[in-house]
């Protein structure tokens, strides 16, 4: 058992054989989402649209559905398009923005590299609605607690896209490939 399992499992064990119960207290509710920097959040919306990129690409070329092709297609414009504006938004507040996906990204995208038809198609629809609806609720959040002006304006104007992506790949799931 690695550290981290056996940290959280002394924590659990400790809540039960102590009584804690700090979340059913009158007090404030502890949060496991705490708020997150606007430095933080120029980093996951860029190496995220990188990701939504790469696969976007892999969809047009790997794909075996018209739908998932044209699907992956719309990925790579908005996403490239939602990059750049990330861009210029994170410049004017002095944010840096990655260039290039991080390890546990380029992992996704290498996962798909040799799938192929309607395989390809399965499993891409799949993570691109867990991609999407785990994005609404960044981008949400971002679009009320970031400081930073400009990069809220970005998110709040993404959040739109980001659900139109989220309902496309949704029927997209049901069925109508």
């Amino acid at each position: 058992m690695n550290r981290l399992a056996k940290w959280s499992l002394a924590q659990v064990a400790g809540v039960f054989l102590t009584g804690d119960t700090r979340a059913d207290d009158k007090k404030e509710p502890v949060k496991d989402d705490k708020a997150f920097s606007d430095a933080e959040f120029v980093k996951k919306a860029a190496v995220g649209g990188m990701t939504e990129v790469a696969l976007g690409k892999q969809a047009v070329a790997n794909g075996k559905s018209e739908a998932v092709k044209k699907f992956g297609q719309k990925m790579v414009d908005d996403h490239s398009k939602a990059g750049d504006d990330l861009k210029t938004a994170a410049k004017k507040g002095g944010f840096d923005v990655p260039e290039k996906l991080d390890a546990e990204h380029q992992k996704v995208v290498d996962k798909f590299k040799d799938l192929k038809g309607e395989e390809f198609d399965k499993a891409y629809v799949k993570d691109m609605v867990e991609d999407h609806e785990k994005d609404v609720k960044e981008f949400g959040k971002a679009s009320k607690e970031l400081k930073d002006a400009n990069l809220k304006e970005f998110a709040t104007k993404t959040l739109t896209v980001v659900e139109g992506h989220l309902k496309m790949v949704k029927e997209l799931d049901k069925g109508g490939k």
